[in-house]
């Protein structure tokens, strides 16, 4: 059963009950159990927040970091990963970049395991298909790996390129402007196309999820009301070169939407976005600020949704 954070955090702290899922082990004709075991938080701190920033930083303290067979139990190790990833995230940026580059630096005791964390945590925080993924977790992740002596440059050469991206084009920070084409052949540029709000929407003709995103793109009555009177406009980028595909998909998107290509193919081969995977959405604001970054469709509803109910307060 997963480590909830409330159960972490609760005053009472009931241990046999959030330990974590104990595994049964056999060696030389003995079994005994194995389980993550949780550090205690001193009853004196009593804050919320501390009790939080308290456990992360201890989090891993007794976790023997040189025991290998460790990577081979999923149940315990992984499971123990995910649910500190749950905690991280409830902890100030600084308290957690600082837990995050600790327990990288003990886990650089072993090579392999080393190797394996870093694998974990590309697997949570980077998947495009992970409900965990978070780009600005990753970075610490990456940070940390670029910092381990335990790795050579040549080992580094890749978490170095996905560093460089995942600062690409970050929250908060203007978008990095590129021209796209019509189908009449007319060019624009991304800051040349005026809205309150505007959507980036890079696809594929060919992706099945592009079209299931175009569908509720298209359905969305959310959508559809922000579309009016400018306040938000949906500029869809094909990023790659098979113009046929394009051309004869042309029909299928919403005759509102701005649908373009790259012509020069400058968004795939120079990395301009950090487009890994396909479809893409980013939320951008009038002065061409990004709002959200590779975000889901509900994720994009959601804060249409906050941003009415805050305009009708």
């Amino acid at each position: 059963m997963r480590i909830r954070i409330l159960c972490l955090l609760s005053f009472t702290f009931i241990f046999g009950a959030c330990n974590g899922q104990k595994v049964k082990k056999t060696e030389t004709g003995n079994t005994h159990e194995r389980t993550f075991q949780m550090v205690s938080i001193p009853s004196v701190i009593t804050e919320p927040e501390e009790r939080a920033v308290y456990l992360v930083k201890h989090y891993w303290d007794k976790f023997d970091f040189t025991d290998t067979t460790l990577i081979h139990l999923p149940e315990i190790t992984e499971q123990a990963t995910s649910d500190y990833i749950d905690l991280i995230k409830s902890v100030p940026p600084k308290a957690a970049s600082s837990s995050v580059k600790d327990m990288m630096n003990r886990a650089s005791a072993d090579s392999s395991m080393f190797v394996y964390f870093a694998g974990i945590y590309e697997k949570y925080l980077y998947d495009p298909n992970s409900p965990m993924r978070d780009e600005s977790l990753f970075i610490y992740v990456l940070e940390a790996i670029l910092e381990a002596p335990v790795l050579d440059d040549v080992n580094k050469i890749r978490p170095a390129h996905l560093l460089e991206l995942a600062f690409k084009n970050r929250v908060g920070e203007p978008a990095a402007d590129f021209t796209y084409t019509l189908a009449d052949g007319r060019e624009e540029t991304l800051y040349r196309t005026k809205a309150d709000y505007l959507l980036l929407f890079f696809y594929n003709p060919d992706c099945q999820a592009c079209k299931e995103i175009t569908d509720r793109l298209a359905a969305s009555p959310l959508v559809a009301e922000w579309s009016k009177n400018n306040k938000l406009k949906i500029l869809a980028v094909y990023p790659d070169e098979d113009m046929e595909a394009w051309r004869n998909h042309i029909s299928y998107m919403p005759a509102d939407w701005i649908n373009s290509y790259d012509s020069a193919v400058s968004l795939k081969n120079d990395e301009i976005y950090d487009l890994k995977a396909i479809p893409t959405l980013y939320l951008l604001d009038k002065d061409k600020k990004v709002v959200l970054k590779d975000v889901t469709f509900e994720q994009v509803e959601n804060y249409l949704k906050r941003q009415q109910t805050v305009n009708h307060l």
